[in-house]
Order: C-alpha cells, then sequence, then structure tokens
C-alpha cells in the first residue's frame, strides 16, 4: 500500500518536473490534485499551460512508464481515500434518519461509483488531461478550471475544520478528569489539549519535500481501519453499560437533508480519481476499480452505521467513538486513532496551497525565503482553522454542510456536467437524461442540505452561547 502510493506521488512529481522543464518559467501554475486517502482532497500546482485541446482534435495516447499500479494497488488506494470522518458519523446518520436512510447510502454510493467511472471517460478521451482540475479546463475553459479549484480548496479547509473539531471532541475523551489552565489566556482544558495538539502538528506544514510526509497518508489509512476494527470488535463483545440491541426508526423524513451531506461527505474522493487512474498499468481496468471500491467503502460505512445505532439508539453521539465504553481498552484504540487521524491530515491537505503560493511568489526570493512565506502562511491559517473549529464545535452539523455545499457538486453535479459537455452529441438520450437527472439531483440535495445545516449551526450556537 505505502509503495503504490509513493509510486503515484513519484509519477506526479516527475510529471511536474517534466512540465517545467519544457515551458521554462514562463509557465502558468495551475492546481490539480495530488493523491491521498479520503478526506483529503488535494491539489498541487502543476506548471503548464492550457491544456484545453481543439475541439476534435486526435490525441495519440500515451501510457507513462511509472503508470504501473496493479488492479489491487488502484483498489486498495481508492478504498483508502474514501474512507475517512465520514465512519466515523453514520452511526449517527443511520440513527437520525432511520434504517430506510441507508437506502440513500447505497444509492449515493451507486451514484458516486458512475460519476468515477464518467471522469474516467473524459480521460480516457483526451489522454493530455491529467486531473480534476484539467477536466473542467477541458469543459469550460479557464472558468471551467478556477470554478473547480474554488470548490476543491473549499472543501480541503471545511474538511480541516471538521478535523479539528474531531481532534477537540475526542481529546476530551482521552484526557477526561484532566485540568489545565493558561495565564492570560481564559481557554478552558479541551480547547488547551486541542492547541497543543495543534502546535505539535504546526512544525510539518514546513516540510517542503512530499515525499517525506507521504507515509502520513498511509497513517490515515491504518488509522481508519483500526477504528472500524475496534467498533466492530465493541459491537460483538458488548458496547457497555448503556449499550443493548436498541430499534431503530424505519424513517425520518425532516432529517434526510442534513444528513445526506454526512453521507455525500463519506464517499467523496473524486478530485484525486484523475491521478489514481493516470497511475494505473491498465486504465481500462479503472471502472471496475470503482465499482469494487465504492461497493468495499458502501458495506463498512452501512455496517458501522448499522452497529453503532443497534448500540446505543438515541443515544449515539455525532462520533461512534465517543460512544464506546470508556474504560476499555479497545475503547482508548479507537480514541487515539480518532487523535492522530487529523495529525496525519494537515501536512497534506496544506501542500497544495502551500506549493501554489510558493509558485506565485517572485522568482527573485530565494528558496528560503519562499519557505519561511509558506509556512508562516500555512500556520496562520492552521490557527484560523483553530479558531473556527472552537468557536463552532458542533462536527455533524459542519460535516453535513461540508458535504451539502462542497462534496455534492465535486462528487455528483461537476463530473455529469463535465462528461455533458465534452461528450455532448455523442451520447445516447439515456445517458442524456441520466446525467441532467444527477444534476438536478445534486442541485436539490445541495440547497436542502445546505439549508438544513446551516440553520442546525446557528441554532445550536445561538442555545449554546444562551444557557
Amino acid at each position: 500500500m505505502m509503495k503504490s502510493l509513493r509510486k503515484i506521488l513519484s509519477l506526479r512529481s516527475n510529471y511536474c518536473i517534466k512540465q517545467r522543464s519544457e515551458h521554462g518559467e514562463n509557465s502558468v501554475a495551475l492546481p490539480v490534485q495530488l493523491p491521498n486517502c479520503n478526506d483529503c482532497d488535494h491539489i498541487v500546482v502543476e506548471d503548464r499551460k492550457n491544456s484545453t485541446t481543439t475541439e476534435g482534435a486526435h490525441v495519440e495516447p500515451k501510457h507513462d512508464a511509472n503508470a504501473d499500479s496493479s488492479f489491487v494497488h488502484a483498489v486498495i488506494n481508492m478504498v483508502g481515500m474514501l474512507i475517512g470522518l465520514g465512519q466515523l458519523s453514520t452511526p449517527y446518520a443511520v440513527e437520525k434518519g432511520g434504517w430506510a436512510s441507508a437506502l440513500l447510502l447505497i444509492g449515493l454510493g451507486v451514484i458516486c461509483a458512475y460519476t468515477s467511472y464518467i471522469l474516467g471517460k473524459c480521460l480516457e478521451k483526451n489522454p493530455t488531461l491529467t486531473s480534476y482540475v484539467d477536466i473542467g479546463n477541458q469543459a469550460f475553459g479557464t472558468k471551467g478550471r478556477y470554478l473547480v479549484a474554488t470548490f476543491i480548496y473549499m472543501e480541503i479547509f471545511m474538511a480541516l475544520v471538521s478535523y479539528t473539531i474531531s481532534l477537540h471532541d475526542n481529546l476530551i475523551t482521552v484526557f477526561i478528569g484532566t485540568h489545565l489552565k493558561m495565564k492570560f489566556v481564559t481557554l478552558t482544558t479541551p480547547q488547551i489539549l486541542t492547541l497543543v495538539a495543534i502546535l505539535i502538528a504546526l512544525p510539518s506544514l514546513w516540510i517542503r519535500d512530499m515525499s517525506s510526509i507521504s507515509f502520513l497518508s498511509t497513517g490515515g489509512i491504518v488509522m481508519s481501519l483500526l477504528i472500524f476494527v475496534c467498533v466492530a470488535a465493541t459491537a460483538i463483545f458488548g458496547g457497555g453499560e448503556g449499550s443493548n440491541n436498541h430499534s431503530i426508526p424505519v424513517f425520518k423524513l425532516h432529517n434526510i437533508p442534513s444528513i445526506s451531506g454526512i453521507y455525500v461527505f463519506g464517499l467523496g474522493g473524486h478530485i484525486v480519481f484523475p491521478d489514481l487512474y493516470k497511475s494505473m498499468k491498465d486504465p481500462s481496468k479503472f471502472t471496475k476499480v470503482s465499482i469494487v471500491s465504492f461497493t468495499i467503502v458502501t458495506a463498512v460505512y452501512t455496517s458501522m452505521g448499522f452497529m453503532g445505532a443497534k448500540m446505543y439508539g438515541n443515544d449515539v453521539q455525532s462520533q461512534i467513538t465517543l460512544s464506546l465504553p470508556p474504560n476499555k481498552i479497545i475503547t482508548k484504540i479507537a480514541l487515539w486513532a480518532t487523535v492522530l487521524t487529523p495529525m496525519t491530515k494537515y501536512a497534506l491537505e496544506f501542500a497544495p496551497f502551500a506549493i501554489h503560493l510558493e509558485h506565485a511568489l517572485p522568482n527573485s526570493l530565494n528558496a528560503r525565503t519562499k519557505l519561511v512565506i509558506r509556512g508562516c502562511v500555512a500556520s496562520v491559517l492552521l490557527l484560523i482553522i483553530l479558531a473556527l473549529a472552537l468557536s463552532v464545535p458542533y462536527f455533524e452539523h459542519v460535516l453535513s454542510l461540508t458535504g451539502s455545499l462542497v462534496s455534492v457538486a465535486i462528487c455528483l453535479v461537476f463530473p455529469s456536467i463535465f462528461y455533458l459537455k465534452i461528450f455532448w452529441g455523442k451520447i445516447t438520450r439515456f445517458l442524456l437524461v441520466l446525467n441532467i437527472s444527477l444534476v438536478i439531483f445534486g442541485f436539490l440535495l445541495a440547497g436542502m442540505g445546505t439549508i438544513s445545516s446551516t440553520k442546525l449551526i446557528w441554532q445550536t450556537f445561538i442555545s449554546h452561547h444562551s444557557t
């Protein structure tokens, strides 16, 4: 798994170096993706000129010698990219939406598998495309490129806020009974603990070589799998006091808009799929990779959702780790895995912005000055994220807002629109209707979910500060 992840990173790095040598210093910095685990949605800066090809131009497909990821490696990477924060909140979503809402989760899994397939078709049609942003550029030119880049950066930022909230919530449980105070600063113990954790992670933002921090990607995957194993073991051997075989409501229609954002967020990973496609030894198997990967991830989420909802019923927390029996060693393992997961994310998530910033700086600055500037800016942004997470520590609502406002566009709407634009006039009526329906469905899901989650954040914020 580590080997295949490093190969993808190496492939992207080699391609960027090649582009710099071909286009020289006057090339334009455009954002593209870097593969990583789920909620990690990444873009790096690729020095290249506008790659939009002329309509109807014939492009000879080229196979990169470094693209040697096998079918199994590709499945492992895609599953690792997808599984993340979503599994923590799926039990909460299943309980709040009713067991029938799991059908929505499964349906969204099928839709996301399809949209990953059509992204592969776009890449197949024009082999010069190498990233999600490139596809947007091919479909709608410069405006499409920057619109997509904006949404990707928004998702990165909001996902990091969610990770920081998760860090804050689980640290409370890990260090329960601990009391800390700081002179001249009115912070609670959980806030101080979160601040300390952020300060520990801060130096990783100053690392310039992506290969040096690529191991963090594998660390995030291992932590996610460890959490699932701990929850499954708890369900099998007993969930502790207060757990039982609770009945799950059939369906709660009024909660569907908010939990749909949680479901979509958990299935988001599309911005790194083009990199995964390009890294495959046989890209024609990308469709099978998507089907197998989304089947595995949807099965994991659904089983996690039912296990947590059945164990704790209406008392299930927005993060399943917070519902586990506090005194068991397996709970401590799950909690520490949840705490360490955000620590593996910050450097990888910030790398795209940091690299983009460095390329935007004047060439007259030396490498050390650029490193200091990008490190300082990234550190300030992380502290801003910390402030937001501590100000609005409502994990499930922020996660839902991220899924509804941003992930729906990246996973459902954009791929269908790109496919329609690039293949316009060359697809069957069925596919035309299907993709238009997905765009409409995506807009409805995004609109209702954004309104619902925003309202819940506001109501919770007012209620919290009025008591």
